[in-house]
């Protein structure tokens, strides 16, 4: 493989990483702040989400295994079909409707079928990372395997550097939108019952009203999203290997799931992998909204944010 062809395939996992970085930290102030729904509704817009991703994992899995050789390969076209979608859905996700009281599904919805794109589309570890096995046949594999470790190596940095400019374009976008005056069209007593009878919505005094800052920010990653998958399609091509092991026993989706599942070494790693990555969305989801409300940083909460992910990415990869 060219040098070109492996920094483009590097450069393709990172739209993902800048969307997921930007939601992961941002959405829950965003939806407190801006949309103003309630703490309960917002947990469970963000729970849910999370878990229709996870369903949707196996699901798009199964039928992009049964998908047919074409001539841009296998899962480009999942790819190249999906990605506008993702970037609309992404963009809804950051839109504040005219109405009150179906904001909670609107956001529901539309956070949900982002999950489920980025899935099929790619972009999650499992669509990605099986993109290495479509750069090169197996007698490429086994001759060079330096060459896959390289691939999955930039592929890694490149997702590092796309959650720390994702982080880092949201937070200077829309950190106007929660410096100064951000709560003062709230009630100042019983906040609570507030949230619940009566939404109040952002002040448009500056010159900006705070939910167009937070639709520019996600105009700005979805043109970043469209230029990382464009980036891909033009400087990655699939390869057909004709020496891979193909079974005329076609195993049906269930129990292919159940003979998975009862493998105990590749459950105990997911079980390990949910909870590591739980706690890290927890971090994730409440560092912005601690440093805002509790902390008092709301002035500076974008260059923390900066701060910590620039401490990981100091770390090696290769």
């Amino acid at each position: 493989l060219s040098i070109c062809g492996k920094l483009c395939y590097a450069i393709g996992g990172a739209p993902n990483q800048v969307a997921g970085s930007a939601a992961a930290f941002f959405l829950q102030i965003y939806l407190l702040d801006i949309a103003h729904i309630t703490p309960f509704h917002a947990s469970l817009v963000l729970f849910i989400g999370k878990a229709s991703g996870a369903v949707t994992d196996p699901v798009a899995g199964f039928f992009i295994s049964k998908s047919r050789w074409t001539k841009i390969g296998r899962l480009m076209p999942w790819m190249l079909a999906c990605t506008p979608f993702t970037v609309v859905s992404y963009f809804f996700m950051w839109y504040l409707p005219p109405f009150v009281s179906g904001r909670v599904a609107w956001y529901l919805t539309f956070y949900c079928l982002f999950q489920a794109l980025t899935t099929v589309s790619r972009l999650q570890v499992m669509m990605f990372s099986a993109v290495t096995c479509f750069l090169q046949t197996v007698e490429e594999s086994i001759s060079h395997p330096q060459c896959t470790f390289v691939l999955s190596s930039l592929g890694m940095t490149m997702e590092v550097l796309g959650t720390l400019i994702g982080a880092a374009l949201q937070g200077q976008i829309v950190a106007s939108a929660h410096i100064s005056h951000h709560c003062t069209v709230n009630p100042p007593v019983n906040t609570t019952d507030a949230w619940h009878d009566t939404p109040s919505f952002p002040d448009p005094s500056g010159p900006l009203s705070h939910q167009v800052i937070y639709m520019i920010a996600a105009g700005v990653i979805g043109g970043v999203y469209l230029l990382g998958i464009v980036i891909l399609f033009l400087g990655v091509k699939e390869k057909d290997d004709p020496y891979a092991l193909n079974s005329d026993r076609a195993i049906p989706f269930c129990k292919g799931l159940g003979l998975t599942m009862k493998h105990g070494p590749y459950v105990k790693l997911t079980v390990s992998f949910l909870l590591i990555s739980t706690a890290v969305q927890l971090e994730q989801s409440n560092f912005v909204l601690f440093c805002t409300h509790a902390a008092d940083l709301r002035n500076h909460f974008q260059y923390l944010v900066v701060t910590i992910l620039v401490s990981c990415t100091s770390l090696p990869y290769f």
